[in-house]
């Protein structure tokens, strides 16, 4: 048996390694994706719609949202706990997002920081975030929310 020549040994391992390795979007095109779904909903947000933010949101059981020390379960607590907490487009005020920071962790999931900001009368509660953002059928969509408040300083 003759053995393999180099040329043909680096071309087959040259083909193995690229059939291995997944095709990945570029990050830059990760991070767009998924400050876009930030940026929505903000925009949902201050044209008075609880239910249109929300769909940024995955909507499933398995969704995970904290804040003020507590913690919601599935897309139907995390409604109903939007929904409670801003009965109306007064209570909600104007939210603004910034210093918005997206990792990509891999081609299916980011990691997105940030602030946030509410512009209503008597007060301006703000803080921070973070979401862990998975790729889904229908999109980008944060699967965990982990938002805080500032607390004022006197």
């Amino acid at each position: 048996m003759k053995p393999l020549s180099v040329t043909l040994i680096v071309l087959l391992a040259s083909l193995s390694c690229q059939s291995l390795t997944p095709t990945v979007p570029h990050q830059s095109e990760i991070k767009s994706d998924v400050s876009a779904v930030i940026q929505q909903q903000q925009a949902d947000w201050n044209a008075g719609s609880v239910e249109n933010f929300m769909q940024g949101y995955l909507r499933s059981p398995a969704l995970r949202f904290a804040s003020g020390g507590d913690v919601f379960t599935g897309f139907d607590a995390a409604l109903l706990r939007f929904q409670t907490s801003y009965p109306d487009r007064q209570t909600m005020g104007a939210l603004f997002f910034s210093d918005i920071d997206v990792t990509v962790i891999s081609p299916d999931a980011a990691l997105a920081f940030g602030r946030w900001a509410l512009t209503r009368e008597p007060d301006h509660p703000n803080g921070l975030f973070t979401l862990l953002l998975r790729k889904t059928t229908q999109g980008w969509r944060i699967t965990h929310d982990h938002t805080s408040t500032t607390t004022p300083q006197n």
